[in-house]
């Protein structure tokens, strides 16, 4: 870890006036991030959205002070951190034009995992809520996806998804709306230091960024940016999970949502979601599985001996699909004798004991 280097990525960002997208912009016009603040005022000013105020700003280099400071907390507190231009950047975080230039997390985890999933919800969770979401975790480590779970770390579903995740032994991640200097909120620090185990910190604000309501709000986009799909479980209809769910629609990641009952307050947003089109109903992980194209992961083979009650007839249509591969519905009742509807029975019995599988046309084959 090169702290002169690093001091350059965490100062493009402490320049006022310059955000996430002009950062990259600059970055890229002037060849590297040292080379902006190396860079003379008249070459910034030719630079597209650069005007004076912008351009005395980085040639002043007066954030590099700071700059050094929080390099030296990052060295001493061994946190990690990724650079947007860097190899380890997230590859899913590279698909989103605003995602942050830097941030630092705490922890060890697998940012290109197959599998991660951000839950989010409102803060004041019913039970309703909170064992949809204990159920939620629970069957996906069950069913053997073993996703990264993300969330915020606050109270309600955030800390529910977390704690479930921790239970069931999966990787969870925690996005911080402050720095690393702080837990916010303190109930919450011992979870906090178990994630770090099994998991990671992870924030894009400085050691000494303060609790402030608009760092929750942007710390959004990460927690939508990071993951494969966003479930809210519980939000009213104004919150911080619609703000997530609309920065992942935005960036073309999948979002769910659990209905609840149109009288209860903390399910309004989730019902109104679903009934814009902006979230897939929810109402087991089975919807994530068709959705997600989960399901059609290669499964262990059935062997058949662990069905033997079956009965001649359909040992009959077995021996058939065996011999002839993928067979109409029309040519198995030919074959067999027998009307189009008993062998429909037929075969449905098969599905449900995994012998066989249906395919678009009324055309079976063995498993």
């Amino acid at each position: 870890m090169n702290m002169d280097d690093l001091k350059y990525k965490i100062g493009i960002g402490l320049i006022p006036g310059i955000g996430d997208i002009l950062a990259k912009k600059l970055i890229s016009y002037c060849g590297g991030v040292e080379a902006v603040f190396r860079e003379k005022k008249t070459a910034l000013l030719k630079i597209p959205n650069v005007g004076e105020t912008l351009a005395d700003a980085v040639v002043n280099h007066d954030v590099l002070a700071k700059a050094e400071k929080e390099t030296d907390f990052i060295f001493r507190h061994r946190i990690n951190y990724s650079f947007y231009l860097d190899d380890d950047y997230p590859a899913r975080l590279k698909n989103c034009p605003d995602s942050p230039v830097i941030f630092f997390y705490k922890g060890d985890v697998d940012f290109e995992h197959p599998k991660i999933v951000s839950i989010v919800g409102t803060r004041q969770a019913t039970q309703y809520g909170k064992d949809l979401c204990n159920r939620l975790v629970d069957d996906l480590c069950q069913r053997n996806h073993n996703p990264i779970i993300i969330s915020g770390l606050a109270f309600g579903i955030d800390i529910c998804a977390h704690r479930a995740a921790l239970r069931n032994s999966l990787p969870t991640i925690a996005v911080l709306g402050h720095g690393m200097s702080q837990i916010y909120p303190a109930a919450h620090a011992a979870t906090a230091r178990e994630i770090i185990g099994h998991g990671a910190l992870l924030t894009e604000f400085l050691s000494d960024s303060p609790i402030d309501k608009n760092n929750f709000v942007r710390r959004n986009r990460l927690i939508a940016g990071l993951s494969d799909l966003t479930i809210v479980v519980e939000s009213r209809i104004r919150g911080g999970a619609l703000i997530t769910a609309d920065i992942a629609n935005s960036y073309n990641r999948d979002v769910f949502a659990f209905p609840g009952r149109v009288t209860d307050a903390c399910s309004a947003g989730c019902n109104w979601l679903v009934r814009t089109n902006k979230a897939n109903l929810l109402q087991s992980v089975e919807d994530i599985e068709y959705l997600m194209g989960w399901d059609n992961e290669p499964k262990a083979p059935v062997q058949q001996e662990l069905f033997p009650e079956i009965s001649a007839e359909e040992e009959s249509i077995l021996k058939i699909l065996k011999e002839n591969g993928e067979t109409a519905i029309d040519n198995l009742g030919i074959a067999l004798q027998m009307p189009v509807n008993k062998v429909s029975t037929l075969l449905l019995n098969l599905e449900f004991s995994g012998l066989v599988h249906s395919l678009p046309g009324k055309v079976y084959k063995v498993v």
